[in-house]
């Protein structure tokens, strides 16, 4: 399969990213904001990333909006561990990598909730797309479903 990765531009980098990040660390979630630790797979060292916790259907998601980041390559090589921070509350979770036709329903959500921030990453497909339009692009977007532990 081809990789997708969309990168993102310097205002999302070193303004929006930065903003949401600070005051998710504060204790503040904007919209779901979490930030993401994970371990590095060639550092050993914590990551961090802001991301767009999904409650869906009573589980938990994490969609990678950009494609194939580091953030899912790091989640992928420590077997699924990796933890959400909310100011000083840090819960640890084992992901779940879901197959692509496994993810229509939660792209959908994602886009419902986060399409006017993370829509430019999804090729015009939206929440009101149809389900072919959603399936079309799964393969581009892993989402993981999170269980509570690590």
């Amino acid at each position: 399969m081809e990789t997708h990765y969309k990168k993102p531009g310097w205002m999302t980098t070193h303004v929006f990213n930065q903003i949401v990040a600070g005051l998710t660390r504060m204790g503040v979630s904007v919209r779901g904001s979490r930030v993401l630790e994970v371990r590095g797979r060639r550092s050993g060292q914590p990551r961090r990333n802001p991301v767009n916790l999904l409650s869906f259907q009573g589980e938990q998601y994490l969609v990678a909006p950009r494609g194939e980041t580091d953030w899912v390559r790091n989640v992928r090589a420590d077997s699924g561990h990796l933890a959400l921070w909310l100011g000083h509350r840090r819960d640890e979770f084992t992901a779940t990598e879901l197959a692509d036709d496994q993810k229509t329903s939660i792209l959908r959500e994602y886009l419902r909730r986060w399409k006017a921030e993370v829509g430019v990453f999804f090729d015009g497909v939206g929440p009101d797309s149809t389900d072919q339009e959603l399936a079309a692009i799964a393969p581009r977007h892993p989402v993981f479903r999170l269980h509570a532990g690590g």
